[in-house]
């Protein structure tokens, strides 16, 4: 990345930033990490999932609070993590296929001082990642993907946990860890009694599958999953060791569409899309503000995103384009002025991004690189 395509500097004033550009507001981000680390940290360990920042510096500073490591997708997503020595790094997915396997166990073999997991559902798999694990000198935590709700990835029932970790523990350079019972379509599921009981049997799906493989005479010393929208349930169920929430961090508008409980910190909206006012026009008596930021400054899978100032609403959005109409109490903008965004979804709205500016109190604090952009494989 060309440093001088940065949108900003340390010590320049929000105002400063060249837009379009990704802002992450570091008060609400500490606090949002503060919240979790006090919330889940006595009866779990975390795991935030750095799909949703891939960002080194984040990762350390939630290492630094006392987070047991990363997740991650992909082992090209690891790869950023590992070397700027977050050494606790799952792959909270599968990996299929020879040429993966061996980046897989390449990228283990060049980081020996760090643990390296990764996610399985099928017994070939496991014997072809032993064969290259033994032919690479590299060592890999395993964890079997227990399918406990998402009906996506992983075993259907316990029963099939049981010869899948026989064939892990059979192979020398593979540790057996334990489940991975993340239910990821839990998470948005708007009511608070719907997000509970999608965890609680969950949870005693999980269960269920441990019992199995103790009975077995199999290990089983981790359990972890959990999101954003669930992790204080799983944190509760006394069956997970540990939890995996991520967009909690950043916060966007999809998750705070979820009913709140009482019992689960509220988290603040941290990272926003900063873009500039380039036309204005009235249309029917009505103000019309262009903005420079469009489908490729953020995602709108779950929506459009939402102006961070009250009295203005999205009408359109295109390539290079979000159109705002005003509201009959909207305050004037003019030509030039700079206007945040809240994005529906962070996760994608993040790759699409090489910098991201933290900023405090009105002032840019630092701009870190979005590490694992691009991250596919």
């Amino acid at each position: 990345m060309d440093p001088r395509w940065q949108p900003a500097r340390p010590g320049d004033t929000v105002e400063d930033v060249d837009t379009p550009a990704l802002l992450l507001d570091l008060d609400r981000f500490e606090r949002n990490l503060a919240r979790v680390m006090n919330a889940a940290g006595s009866r779990v360990c975390v795991r935030p999932h750095a799909k949703s920042h891939k960002c080194v510096e984040i990762a350390r500073r939630q290492v630094a609070a006392g987070c047991v490591g990363v997740c991650v997708q992909k082992t090209s997503e690891a790869e950023p993590f590992l070397a700027g020595g977050i050494n606790d790094v799952l792959i909270t997915n599968e990996v299929v296929g020879i040429r993966k396997l061996r980046a897989l166990a390449d990228l283990a073999r060049r980081h020996p001082q760090a643990r390296l997991g990764v996610c399985v559902d099928d017994v070939e798999v496991v014997r072809e990642l032993g064969r290259v694990c033994d032919a690479l000198d590299a060592r890999l935590d395993i964890y079997i993907e227990l399918d406990v709700g998402q009906a996506r990835c992983g075993v259907a029932t316990p029963e099939e946990a049981v010869p899948l970790a026989r064939a892990i523990v059979a192979q020398g350079r593979l540790t057996f860890k334990g489940l991975q019972a993340y239910h990821g379509s839990a998470q948005h599921r708007r009511g608070v009694p719907e997000r509970k009981a999608a965890v609680a049997l969950a949870a005693d799906k999980a269960a269920a599958a441990r019992a199995a493989l103790r009975a077995a005479q199999l290990p089983c010393e981790i359990v972890t999953g959990g999101g954003t929208g669930t992790f204080m349930y799983e944190a509760g169920s006394g069956v997970y060791q540990e939890v995996q929430p991520g967009s909690f961090a950043l916060m966007d508008v999809d998750y705070a569409r979820n009913e709140q409980d009482p019992a689960v910190p509220r988290f603040e909206h941290a990272l926003t899309v900063l873009a500039s006012v380039m036309s204005l026009r009235s249309n029917e008596g009505h103000a019309r503000a262009t903005l420079d930021a469009g489908l490729k400054a953020f995602s709108t899978d779950s929506g459009n995103p939402v102006p961070a100032f009250a009295g203005w609403q999205v009408r359109s959005v295109s390539d290079e384009h979000t159109v705002l109409h005003r509201a009959s109490d909207g305050a004037p903008i003019a030509l030039g002025d700079k206007a945040l965004l809240i994005p529906s979804h962070c996760d994608p709205t993040v790759n699409l991004h090489d910098w991201i500016v933290a900023v405090r109190s009105g002032k840019v604090e630092a701009v870190w690189p979005v590490d694992a952009r691009g991250a596919l494989f």
